[in-house]
This record gives structure tokens, C-alpha cells and sequence, in this order.
């Protein structure tokens, strides 16, 4: 392609929008531009990157026995009330009706849509195991679409579901798509981790996230180099810190002090109180009043401890979660907000399993301006569940082996999940055995999102001056720049090196405007091609100069013999991304 001719609108400055280096990088380069908040259309740069990002995708699931199908977009709302989603999506699921007045949505996810289809077409034992994919654009309504299309109101995910026999088929269908999403992430050149994850409104009984390591990455990741384990923050088990709870006193309810109430007048927050009392935050414990599908409930975790509202949503059962408001929480606990406490408290209580092994702890007194002092659970209040509902934090011991835990920030590419039969009981998507007897089919559901992964791949493959990428995922391997347009020699030089390349059937771009050398190269590291072949003063004695992007070398080389590198290079890359 002659870059004369490309629509490449490149930009200098960096847009104000842009936050993150991936969202920068993809404006200024022309990959892509915005039509409103959350929502881009990928420019021909772009989308011949995403188009190969596509292709690898289709590649490795093809190759583990998965087959594409084209599901639509918009969906009958049935299907969706049918499994309980049509409410649990809320705010975030793109509404409508047709001139009938019949409820539609676009698509976020196709779980459903899926097990009708099979359910309609697939019968018999036979037919199973079974897995199908498409790659589809899907709708979510974010509350706050940011980082560019890292979390966009609109966008390209490849989402497969498989459909076997029983629990022992879907362990194979699961494993056979968590290699192929191996396979992936490895030909994208990405460094990443396989981490539990929380199933969410997926349901099903476990899943696991393909994060991408990365300082801007929404998602917080608990990981372990002594055994190996991972988990995102709202998976993360956390084991109780026994020692750090445990008090003084003796552990039978007769060796306990007595409750004290305290005045507090000036000191709700645990910074407060720590100043008041004088004491580690270890000894205090916050009970913290929440809405629950309506229901009003508290939660009760250690004083320095931080509250994970998916493992307390996960513990209710519920669909809806928030934080009560000021007056729901008078009317609740009698106090104002920064006074509740366990004690005589008529709701149901969720304490987390630390708040267990707390000895002569303080809490609030469910009395504006009051804190109680030597509070005991096996004593002073009842628990209605006793659970891990707290976040995991740097230091904390690894669940499984008890080394220390650390933290890194993640961008979750991929996502795959155990659906069971959440599914196919809720559609009715049923088979017949080998008795004849009906059987509901169990699922698998696996999603890799495409612009999401496009960007992981620029946020660790770029430099100060642009994008550097990956041979396989570059939307040209090499470019050509000829110093100065107007020589004849230089012109020549450059048209037969270009001329080979393509033959060759290296993807090439030559750029023939008539523009600054300068700005020629800015523009080539700016868009990442990369192999640069530079066609200079040397042209007349047969040499140019050969620069691999990610590199700073550059060496000078016979046209013969550039040509020759670059299609070796191109193969390389190619091949080891596929290894």
C-alpha cells in the first residue's frame, strides 16, 4: 500500500479524552476514532489489526474442534426472562420494542440464544459433546465507558458455548478451550496470567480470567510465587489472621470482661478511633448496613479490613447490592451513620470468619455519639452467616499454601466459565440418552474480547514514540521510506524493494510522500510496522538501512539482502508466535 493513498489520518498531540497509553496511542495512530462516549470505529490501520486478531482467534478455535455460526443481535427479551437475566442486566442491558410493543434487547452475551438454538436442533446423545462461536459485536450500557475500548458501550467479543452430556464432558470442552485460549494470548504476544475469577451473573459453578498484566488494568489480581495460586480480588480466599485478631483474655465466655459503653462524640471513623482509643484498628470492628434486594442488612469485617461486595453478594444470594443511605440506616440501627454496631442489632448480620476469632473487640453502640468496648461474639451477638467476605490485601497468607500473597493490577482478555445447567434447565434445552430418557444438557461458556485484547496487546508493546507491534497482529510487516522523493535513484530503489516484498508476500507499505524524513520516521514508529527499510544517500551504491521497531540497531545492508532479512523476519515471527 502507498501511504500517499492511505486514509491514515495520524494525529500529533495526544487527545484530551485519553487516559490510558493503549487509548492514546490508538487515536494518534489512526486505528481508530470516537462516535460517542464508549463507542469507536475502527479506521482501515486499525481494523486490518483487529481483522488478524480476529483470524488467530478463529484459528485456534477451529483447530479445538469448535465451529462458527452467526447468531443476530437483537434478541427477544424471552429468552433472557426465561433465565432470570432480563432483571439481573438492569441499567446495563440496551432496551427496546418493535412497532408491536414486543420487548427486544442487543445482545450482551448470547447464553441463552445459544441453548434455545441447540435446544431446537440437537436431541440425541449422539449429537454431543458440541461446541459452537461466533464473533459478534455485543451491547452493554456502562455506567462509565473509559480507557477507550477497554470498557466500551459497544463491542467485538468472540463468545463460545459448549454443550455436553454431563459434568465429566464439560471438564474436557472446558480444558480443550482453555488451551486453545492459551494458544491465543501466546500468538498475541501477550504476557499474562490464568487466575480464578468470580462467576458474576454468569453463574455457574467456577470460571477463570486470561488477565494481561498491566499497571492501568481494572481488575486487582492475588497471586502466589510459591504454589502458583491466582485469583482476582473478588475471588481471592482469604484465611482469617488468627494471631492478629486474637486478644488477651481466655477464650470461655465466663474469663470475658464486661461490655462498656464509651462516649465517642467526635469519632466515627476508624482513623478517629484509633486516635480515641489509642489501639491498632485490628481491635475494632466495622458493621457496615447494606441494601440486599431490598432486604436491610449489615456486614461485620476486622477495623482494617476492607469489605468485598461480590463475596457479601455472593453470601445474600442477591441480585442487588448497594449501600444503605443515611436514613435507612437511623431507622435500622437507631444512630446516626458511623455508630452501628452487632450488639442488640434486629437485622440479619453476615460476619466475616476473622470477625470469629476477635477478642474484645469495639464497635459501634447503635447510639449517636457511643462506641462499646469488649465485645465478644460468642457472648454479645449473633451471626446470621459467617463468611469470607472481606478483599485480600498484599501480605495476607496464600490460602493454599500460606506464603505470602502479592498484588498486581490486570486487563481481563478472556473469560471462560463452568455454566452447568443454569442454562438448559432455564430453556429447556434437553437430549436423550442412550435409554431414551431426557437428560439437560450442561454448559460451558468461553469469551474473548477482541478490541479489549487489541489494546492489552499496545499496552505492553509501545514506547515513548508509538506502538511497537507484534509480527502477527501488525497490520503491515514492513515499510519502506524513501529519504527524498524527488531522486530518481532513491524512488527506483525503493519501488523494486517494494515490488519484492509483495511478491514475497510480506504486507508492505511505501512511503511515497512527499514529506520531511522526520516526519516519515515519526509517523513509522508511530504506527508500529515492524521492519522499517529506509531508502537514504547510500542508494546509489545498492545499500539502505534495516531497523526492526522494537529495536534500536540499525544496520546498513544491500537491497538484496534486505529483502532477504525482512522475509526471513516476517516468517520468524510469524512462526514463533504459533509454537
Amino acid at each position: 500500500m502507498r501511504m500517499s493513498q492511505m486514509f491514515m489520518p495520524t494525529l500529533r498531540e495526544v487527545p484530551a479524552e485519553a487516559e490510558v497509553a493503549s487509548h492514546k496511542l490508538m487515536l494518534r495512530a489512526g486505528l481508530m476514532r470516537k462516535l460517542a462516549s464508549g463507542i469507536y470505529s475502527f479506521l482501515p490501520l486499525g481494523y486490518r489489526a483487529f481483522r488478524k486478531l480476529e483470524q488467530i482467534v478463529r484459528e485456534e478455535m477451529d483447530r479445538a474442534g469448535a465451529q462458527e455460526l452467526i447468531m443476530s443481535a437483537l434478541l427477544p427479551a424471552e429468552y433472557y426472562k426465561a433465565s432470570g437475566r432480563w432483571d439481573v442486566f438492569g441499567e446495563d442491558m440496551f432496551r427496546l420494542k418493535d412497532r408491536g410493543g414486543r420487548d427486544f434487547c442487543l445482545g450482551p452475551t448470547h447464553e441463552e440464544v445459544f441453548a434455545w438454538t441447540v435446544k431446537n436442533e440437537t436431541r440425541s446423545y449422539r449429537s454431543l459433546p458440541l461446541i459452537l462461536y461466533q464473533i459478534q459485536i455485543k451491547y452493554r450500557d456502562e455506567r462509565r465507558p473509559r480507557f477507550g475500548v477497554m470498557r466500551a458501550r459497544e463491542f467485538v467479543m468472540k463468545d463460545a458455548y459448549s454443550f455436553d452430556r454431563d459434568e465429566a464432558g464439560l471438564d474436557v470442552s472446558y480444558k480443550k478451550m482453555h488451551d486453545a485460549y492459551c494458544r491465543i494470548f501466546n500468538r498475541c504476544s501477550l504476557d499474562y496470567m490464568i487466575v480464578d475469577a468470580d462467576t458474576g451473573a454468569m453463574g455457574g459453578s467456577g470460571s477463570q480470567e486470561f488477565t494481561v498484566k498491566s499497571d492501568i488494568g481494572e481488575s486487582v489480581i492475588a497471586f502466589c510465587e510459591a504454589c502458583g495460586y491466582a485469583a482476582n480480588d473478588e475471588k481471592a480466599e482469604c484465611a482469617p489472621d488468627i494471631e492478629g485478631t486474637a486478644g488477651e483474655s481466655g477464650s470461655g465466655e465466663c474469663c470475658l470482661p464486661a461490655m462498656e459503653k464509651v462516649a465517642t462524640p467526635n469519632a466515627r471513623t476508624i482513623e478517629e478511633l484509633i486516635n480515641f482509643f489509642g489501639c491498632s484498628s485490628k481491635k475494632f470492628a466495622k458493621t457496615l448496613i447494606y441494601k440486599a434486594d431490598g432486604k436491610i442488612v449489615a456486614a461485620m469485617v476486622r477495623g482494617d479490613r476492607e469489605l468485598n461486595e461480590i463475596k457479601l453478594q455472593n453470601a445474600l444470594g442477591c441480585v442487588e447490592l448497594e449501600m444503605a443511605d443515611a436514613e435507612t440506616i437511623r431507622k435500622a440501627t437507631g444512630a446516626d451513620v458511623g455508630f452501628a454496631g452487632p450488639v442488640g442489632l434486629e437485622i440479619d448480620i453476615i460476619a466475616d470468619t476473622e470477625i470469629m476469632y476477635m477478642k474484645n473487640l469495639i464497635a459501634g453502640a447503635n447510639e449517636t455519639g457511643f462506641h462499646i468496648k469488649n465485645v465478644n461474639a460468642v457472648r454479645d451477638f449473633k451471626a446470621s452467616k459467617i463468611k469470607d467476605i472481606r478483599k485480600i490485601a498484599e501480605g495476607d497468607k496464600c490460602p493454599e499454601c500460606g506464603a505470602a500473597i502479592k498484588l498486581t493490577r490486570g486487563i481481563e482478555v478472556g473469560h471462560i466459565f463452568k455454566l452447568g445447567t443454569k442454562y438448559s434447565k432455564a430453556l429447556d434445552c434437553i437430549f436423550l440418552d442412550e435409554e431414551g430418557k431426557e437428560r439437560v444438557m450442561v454448559m460451558g461458556s468461553y469469551g474473548i474480547g477482541i478490541g479489549r485484547t487489541m489494546a492489552a496487546i499496545i499496552e505492553q508493546n509501545h514506547d515513548d514514540d508509538g506502538i511497537i507491534w507484534p509480527m502477527s497482529i501488525a497490520p503491515y510487516h514492513a515499510i519502506i521510506v524513501p529519504v527524498n522523493t524527488t531522486e530518481p535513484v532513491q524512488m527506483e530503489i525503493a519501488e523494486n524493494i517494494y515490488s519484492k516484498l509483495i511478491d514475497a508476500g510480506v504486507e508492505t507499505i511505501l512511503d511515497d510522500r512527499d514529506e520531511r524524513p522526520g516526519v516519515k520516521f515519526k509517523d513509522a514508529d508511530l504506527i508500529g510496522i515492524p521492519i522499517r527499510i529506509t531508502v537514504g544517500k547510500k542508494a546509489g551504491a545498492g545499500l539502505v538501512e534495516y531497523k526492526l521497531r522494537k529495536s534500536r540497531d540499525v544496520r546498513e545492508l544491500s537491497v538484496e539482502t534486505a529483502v532477504k532479512e525482512a522475509v526471513k523476519d516476517v516468517e520468524i515471527g510469524k512462526t514463533a508466535a504459533k509454537l
